[in-house]
This record gives structure tokens, sequence and C-alpha cells, in this order.
């Protein structure tokens, strides 16, 4: 059909408007001229490569053929898209218009139908024979320094199919379909259309209510108070921000500016931005809020007297949440006159890349307050995961073992890059060790604390010294990896398979048994919602699918009887978890 459409003959045209991505951009370059709104909205992109597959509808030979095959391979293997002026530098698009003059331009396009831009000789040359083998194999070079090609191969899939068919067109057009029938039908690929569903599934849960929301006061303006309200103003919202130190105020206003100039890079988007964001060292904002989040040390004792303090101080209707890591709300609820008022928004550090808010309920939070959270979620363009109200909830639950685990096989005498390269084998982001440091080594601790506090296991004491030490980890400038230089020593590093084995089964199965604990005690509802939060809440290996997915498509005999093995030689923190009979 795209291709009868390109053959047509007479002048065809796209008018584009907000997203044009995947298929739809496959449909928009089978016409001649393709007129774009100019708009923050406008967004062109491939984003195929993310579900596992690569364009299938000509996309190949018509992208490679419009931006050249540099261009057009890197928007196809990133997946990432681009806004309107990029895409018209770049000549995706022809033509730039405001919406109310958009037909007119398309129509004066047709009636002019101006000859196509001339193209590069150097497009010629990168495109030839003796010449791609070259960019290929410097094209595998660059995708293999992030992932393998058994955990994601479309990428590596993508550069074969161009270094061998680009020399024709009809190659191209039927080697692509041959490829990507064969890649959506594979186990990677179903995966991440599994975890692309998932994402759809959190979206949902937030389109309940209408969010009410258009003011917040956030109290605290650490690393996680200060990038909660800066994104919150990035999105659009009216924020106030408080705390008991200027010098924190004025790093968080500083931090605020920097994520706004690299987000929206327009001077006055970035200022409209930073007009929305209000210091507030006193706190005269909280009683115009309609909505207060708390973000100040994880201590009980402190964060009831400050609901003590700020509670009468509510309006009627404002909703009171708290961004702690791990308490229960049935703890921190005590002092408070409403208790159903309050509720948990636990956001994850880095807060303007980390995707998943947990919204917590407790024993006496309302139901109408949670809605209004999880709209409020969306607001900000998060996804957000009911969660049952207990001890370190579900996502940091989840991690713990598996950053233990780690913690305790660096002190066996492992060097770190050993440990974080055994994980990134299995198919995680980065290491545990690794994610440690840019969590904080004393948030991880007091986390832990709490999470071991209910079971028998020892507290690590080189990650206790750690601490002591001052050693924090990435905000400290030093952690199990150093961060005074330009550049984290945390670089790839060679590890015997069998050793690598043994150390991501240690790791990964603790992490495996505390999911299945978690889906046997209801902490969130069902299966599929334990395997989107541990994803776009830790990273876990998204071609995977998620934990629990994980443990059906291995097999949960073939994994318990792992466990049992490592029962055998380390004790009884891989006694595997009753819930195991009901994986299937």
């Amino acid at each position: 059909m795209f291709q009868r459409l390109e053959d047509m003959p007479y002048p065809t045209l796209a008018l584009l408007q907000g997203f044009c991505l995947g298929g739809g951009l496959e449909l928009a370059l089978a016409c001649t001229y393709r007129v774009a709104e100019d708009s923050e909205n406008t967004r062109l992109g491939f984003p195929e490569i993310r579900l596992g597959i690569f364009p299938g509808f000509g996309g190949t030979a018509r992208s490679v053929r419009t931006l050249g095959p540099l261009r057009g391979m890197d928007l196809m293997l990133t997946g990432r898209s681009i806004g309107a002026h990029a895409a018209l530098k770049q000549g995706l698009v022809d033509r730039l218009s405001p919406r109310r003059h958009l037909h007119e331009t398309a129509r004066l396009m047709l009636l002019q139908k101006p000859l196509p831009a001339r193209r590069p000789a150097w497009w010629t040359i990168a495109n030839s024979g003796p010449v791609r083998p070259l960019i290929a194999a410097v094209m595998k070079r660059k995708v293999s320094a992030g992932i393998r090609p058994d955990h994601y191969p479309a990428p590596f899939a993508l550069i074969d199919h161009w270094r061998v068919n680009a020399a024709s067109r009809e190659r191209m057009v039927a080697g692509e379909a041959k490829q990507v029938s064969r890649l959506i039908t594979g186990r990677v690929s179903q995966n991440l259309i599994r975890v692309f569903q998932l994402q759809d599934r959190l979206r949902a849960l937030g389109r309940g209510a209408d969010s009410v929301i258009a003011h917040v006061h956030v109290i605290g303006a650490g690393t996680m108070g200060g990038d909660i309200a800066a994104w919150c103003a990035l999105k659009g919202l009216r924020v106030s921000i408080q705390d008991q130190s200027p010098e924190q105020l004025s790093g968080a206003i500083r931090r605020a500016r920097l994520l706004f100039g690299r987000k929206l890079r327009h001077p006055r988007l970035v200022r409209a931005a930073a007009d929305r964001l209000i210091p507030d060292f006193r706190g005269e904002a909280i009683p115009r809020a309609d909505l207060v989040i708390e973000a100040i040390v994880e201590e009980t004792a402190v964060k009831q007297d400050l609901y003590r303090e700020i509670e009468p101080r509510l309006k009627p209707g404002a909703l009171l949440a708290t961004n702690t890591s791990s308490i229960p709300l049935e703890l921190l609820c005590q002092e408070l006159a409403r208790p159903e008022r309050l509720v948990g928004l636990h956001f994850f550090n880095p807060v303007a890349r980390m995707q998943l808010v947990e919204v917590i309920k407790g024993e006496k939070t309302g139901q109408n307050q949670i809605e209004q959270a999880m709209a409020f979620t969306r607001r900000i363009d998060r996804l957000p995961l009911p969660v049952v109200s207990s001890p370190g909830f579900l996502v940091n639950r989840i991690l713990m073992p598996y950053l233990l685990e780690a913690v305790g096989i660096e002190a066996e005498g492992i060097p770190a890059e050993q440990v974080d390269q055994a994980a990134r084998e299995f198919g995680m982001p980065m290491g545990p060790l690794e994610l440690a440091d840019a969590v904080g080594l004393d948030i991880c601790m007091s986390v832990a604390g709490k999470l071991l506090s209910e079971s028998d296991q020892a507290f690590p004491k080189a990650f206790r010294h750690r601490v002591e030490q001052g050693q924090l980890g990435r905000k400290s400038g030093r952690g199990y990896y150093d961060y005074t230089g330009k550049k984290a020593s945390t670089g790839k590093t060679a590890v015997d398979p069998e050793m690598a084995r043994e150390l991501s089964d240690r790791m990964v199965l603790r992490l495996l048994n505390e999911a299945v604990a978690c889906f046997q005690e209801g902490v969130v509802e069902g299966a599929d919602l334990v395997d989107a939060g541990v994803i776009f809440g830790t990273g876990f290996a998204p071609f995977t699918g998620g934990p629990l997915h994980y443990i059906r498509q291995t097999g949960p005999e073939v994994l318990m009887h792992r466990l049992q093995t490592l029962e055998q030689s380390y004790g009884s923190r891989f006694s595997a978890n009753v819930g195991w009979s009901a994986i299937s």
C-alpha cells in the first residue's frame, strides 16, 4: 500500500501534527512532501527498536534515502524522536508552518512542486559497497558498548540488513520484511512488547480521576525534594519549595534551572518554568497548596513532628504526601487528626529519568486520595504504581536483597567492577554497586536497616564502614567508585563466564525470590504489576519481560533447584519463598 502511494503519478503530501512515529512516519516518507506543524508537540521518529524490531513497511529504505545512511540509521538505531526544527534541518520534513497556515502551506507546495534537495555526494560514498562494511563495523562497536546481541538482537540485525542490502532499494524492502517478521515472533520482541503493554497499563491507572492539583508545596530541598519540585514546575504546575537551610534552597533552584535549560532549551520556556518555582523559606504557601509533599530525612519521629506542625495549616481538601522510601504509612499517620489524607508518593532517583512513582495506600488512606495521587502522577508524566503500605513497599524491598548480596560478594574480596559486570552480563542496565552509589549508600543503609529488622539476616559490616567513613557514593565523590574526576571509574572489566554466572545467580535469584514473596503477599495487585514495578523502578532487564515473567519462561523448577544449591552453599538467605509454587 505504501509503495502504491509512492508510485502515484501526481505529488502526494503528508500533513503532520503531534506525534508521527513508527508506521506513521513510514507512511509520511512514502509521500512526495511532508509539512509539519511548527510546535513543541511535533515529534517524529522510529521507536520500533524498543519493541525488538525495526521499520518494516519500507522504512529502512526510505529513511536512508531521505536522511542519508548515517542519520537514517542513527534515527532507527536509537529509537529516539526529534522535534519539528531538527526534522526540518535533517530533511525529514520539507516545511514547517504554524497551525493556522498548515493547509495553505500544503496547498502551495502541491502547486509549486519544488524539486527535492540535492543529496550530498558523501551519501553515495557512505552507502557504497566498499565503505558500508567499515561503517557497519563502527556502528556495531558503538551499539555493543551498551547492549549484547543475545539480549537485544534487533539493532545488530538492522546494521547487518543495511550492510548487506543497501545497494538495492528492492533488496532493502524485501530484506526488512524478512528480518522484521523473524524478530517480531522471537522471545525478546514479545517480551519488549509486553513491557510496552505494562507501561500502557500503568498509564491507564492514572486516568480514573481528573487532577485538581495546581499548586504543589514541597518540604525538603535536598536531592529528592528539590528534584521533585523542579520536575513539577517543568510540567507546568506552580510549585513552592521549603527548607530550613537557605543553602539547600539555593542549590535546589540552581539544579532546577539546569534541568529547565536541558529539557526546554528555548529561553522563554526556561524563564516561564523558573517563574513557577518559588523558594518559600517559612512555608507561607502551605495554606494555598493543593498537594504538600514531604521529602525530609527518613526518620519516623522527625516526619511525625512535621505533620503535627503543618496539618492545622493545610486547606480542607489538600492532599498530604510523603516521599518515604521504606516507612509504613501506619506509623507516619499516628499523629494526624485526618490520617485518610496521607498518601505515599515514592519517587526514584534521578527524578527526571525514572518514570515510576509508587503510590502507597495505608490502612487509613482514603480511596479518593489514592485516585487524586495517581491522577497527579500522570499529570506530571510519570507512571503510578498502587502499592500496599509495608516495609520497603515493592521496589526497594525487591531491590534490597539484590544490593545486599552484591555488597556481600564485594566484601568477600571480589572487585566491585567484576560484581557489576556480572550483573550487566545478565542484562541489568547498570551494576548493583554502581546503583548503590547513585542512590546513596546512606539511603541504602537506612532502607536496609528497616528491612533487616524484619529478618534474622546480619547487616554487612563492610557497607556500614563505608558510610561511617563518609563514602556515600556519587554525592560525596566516593563510594564503591571514585567520582572525583571528570568520569567515574566504573568501566567494564573482563569476568570469567563461569564466575559471572555464579555471581549473577547469587544476586538475581535473591531479587527473584523477593519478587515472588511480594506477589505471594499481595503488595501489588497481581504478577503484572510486580513486573512493571521492578522494570520501571529498577531497570530490571526489559528483554526478560520482568522478574516473574522471567521465572515462568525459564521454568520455576529450574530456578528453584538453583536456589536450593545456593542455599546449601551460602545459607538460609537463599531459602525459596512458599510462593514459588504459585508461579506458572
